[in-house]
């Protein structure tokens, strides 16, 4: 396993080595400490299973960086390490893409249980984020009454294509990236995004992945192992 750290505190990067170590002895860890390095760091390592990526570095400002490196590398999975919790940052960050957002704040046991989320295709959000009513739907009693246990996309009448195309949204996949994964027609593929935001309660695709983590639903197993290139249905 191979992940990448950008961050300009020297005390934060040797804390992340000793949590990285106990999610897997063999990792690789990557560091660089300014914008300019961050990318050319993962410009030589796309193949990285992780980017811990801060938001406040020399040479960026706010959340370009995080733009840049989601439209540039698609496929690495950032998930933002940052000194702020603020609600509207959190937001921000995973309305951009971003698979997680994790306070410096957090002790070591919750950035591990956060990064290991992550790395089964989960989306982690700090509890703050669920304190405001105003941040996502309320959703029906069904879903409260299912949000103390792991939950299944079927629990919400989900198909199967619409459970792949919801996983790919939780990878912070835009619908012409869903388009190519799953060989749909960019149509289809909104009429599914609008199937699941109904199914959940939600008007946004940030509101369904806030939702997603609130209730813990699973969707580990979901994609296929190779996808079509010219199915359309």
């Amino acid at each position: 396993m191979k992940i990448l750290v950008v961050d300009d505190h020297p005390l934060i990067l040797e804390a992340l080595q000793h949590v990285l170590q106990q999610l897997d002895g063999e990792v690789e860890v990557l560091a660089a400490q300014c914008a300019q390095s961050g990318r050319e760091l993962v410009a030589e390592n796309a193949d990285a299973s992780l980017l811990l990526l801060d938001l406040q570095l020399p040479g960026a400002v706010g959340m370009s960086l995080l733009t840049e490196l989601r439209q540039s590398f698609p496929t690495v999975p950032v998930v933002v390490l940052s000194g702020s919790d603020r609600r509207e940052d959190v937001l921000q960050a995973i309305d951009l893409g971003a698979m997680g957002f994790i306070p410096k704040s957090a002790s070591n046991r919750v950035m591990l249980q956060a990064l290991r989320l992550i790395l089964s295709g989960g989306v982690y959000l700090p509890p703050e984020v669920f304190t405001s009513r105003d941040l996502t739907a309320p959703g029906t009693p069904q879903q409260r009454e299912r949000s103390t246990s792991a939950v299944r996309p079927r629990d919400f009448g989900l198909t199967e294509r619409q459970s792949q195309v919801f996983a790919l949204v939780l990878q912070g996949k835009s619908n012409k990236v869903i388009c190519r994964e799953l060989g749909l027609a960019e149509g289809t593929v909104k009429i599914h995004v609008a199937a699941i935001l109904r199914a959940l309660n939600v008007n946004s695709r940030t509101q369904a992945v806030i939702e997603a983590s609130r209730l813990g639903l699973q969707l580990d197993g979901v994609l296929p192992n190779r996808h079509p290139s010219n199915t359309r249905h």
